[in-house]
């Protein structure tokens, strides 16, 4: 129940119960060393915090010496070190996760003074730029805004940006120099050194997520004519089978006439409460009770199956909403009446 929990905790709270976790004087001592704005935050989620249960404060404070852990390793020897590392500490796909986690929190402190900046005016700076340096930045900024600033370039750049952002890997703390350097003499400001990872193809999926269809179908399909296999890379990673839950639920129904039932059982197996029991909600009673049985006696079942599993049911989605017979609402998709 509490790994189920600290799932849904996000870095404010668990931050909160670090600092909870900590006592009065090692907190202050650690506010000592916050800006303003960030104690103002973590004290409002401290005050929102009753009672924490033994078990997620173990795992959040777990999760934190994992994290601090990787950025040693990152800062002594860089990814590939701190990779080396952790996976002989974790197992492959431990390493992956704690990466992961700590690439994205600091992914956010490069170029962090952009993330402020309405899009129309970061646009007006970048589209004169080389189509290298608007994807570098873009993998820094909020998706939203890259999302917008993607959509108003034109047609041509679109694909140059966006294929660099998905080949972009980890980017030397020289060019993040530079590029900010240029920044800072138009827009004042300049901000981290770290080694960091930036762009990427996960990054570009969420990207395009957030853009409208027009936009999504014409980058995707002038993508696949130039680089077909980091198209579909692309295209695997942009719905996923947990965003099944952002699905009306005449949309659920449809595509779950359309699943293969071994499939859905697999999937689900390996799926999160939530998606489990939106999708359940949208079975018959008869049907529900079939599948949690079943579900019950899959025994020896790989990540491997599951991850397969749930891209054919991605899959149909896709097919579904191509179709015409589904939508698949994006950020900034126009609102359904």
């Amino acid at each position: 129940m509490a790994m189920a929990k600290i799932k849904g905790l996000n870095g404010k709270a668990k931050a909160a119960i670090i600092a909870i976790s900590l006592g009065t004087e090692s907190a202050a001592a650690v506010f000592k060393h916050l800006k303003e704005e960030e104690i103002e935050q973590l004290i409002v989620e401290i005050s929102r915090i009753g009672s924490i249960e033994p078990g997620i404060t173990e795992q959040v404070m777990e999760e934190f010496y994992e994290m601090c852990l990787a950025q040693k390793y990152i800062t002594e020897g860089g990814m590939d070190f701190a990779k080396e590392v952790l996976e002989k500490a974790f197992g492959a796909q431990g390493a992956s996760s704690i990466i992961d986690k700590i690439t994205s929190t600091l992914k956010v402190r490069a170029f962090d003074f952009i993330r402020k900046i309405e899009p129309q005016y970061l646009l007006g700076f970048l589209q004169n730029e080389h189509p290298q340096t608007v994807a570098l930045v873009l993998s820094y900024a909020r998706v939203d805004q890259a999302s917008q600033i993607i959509s108003m370039l034109p047609k041509d750049k679109q694909l140059d940006v966006i294929e660099r952002m998905a080949t972009l890997d980890r980017t030397s703390p020289e060019t993040i120099r530079d590029v900010e350097a240029s920044l800072e003499k138009k827009l004042s400001s300049v901000f981290s050194d770290q080694y960091m990872e930036a762009g990427g193809v996960k990054n570009v999926a969420e990207i395009l997520n957030h853009v409208d269809r027009t936009t999504e179908k014409y980058i995707s399909e002038e993508l696949f004519k130039r680089n077909q296999s980091l198209a579909e890379e692309i295209r695997k990673r942009m719905f996923v089978f947990e965003d099944i839950v952002t699905l009306d639920d005449t949309a659920i129904q449809r595509v779950l006439r359309e699943v293969n039932s071994k499939d859905l059982m697999i999937a689900l197996k390996g799926s999160n409460t939530d998606t489990q029991e939106i999708i359940y909600a949208n079975m018959s009673t008869r049907l529900r009770d079939t599948i949690k049985e079943e579900i019950q006696y899959l025994r020896g079942i790989r990540v491997r199956d599951v991850d397969e599993a749930q891209q054919r049911i991605v899959d149909v989605v896709r097919t579904l909403e191509e179709a015409g017979e589904i939508t698949v609402r994006r950020g900034f998709d126009d609102v359904l009446i």
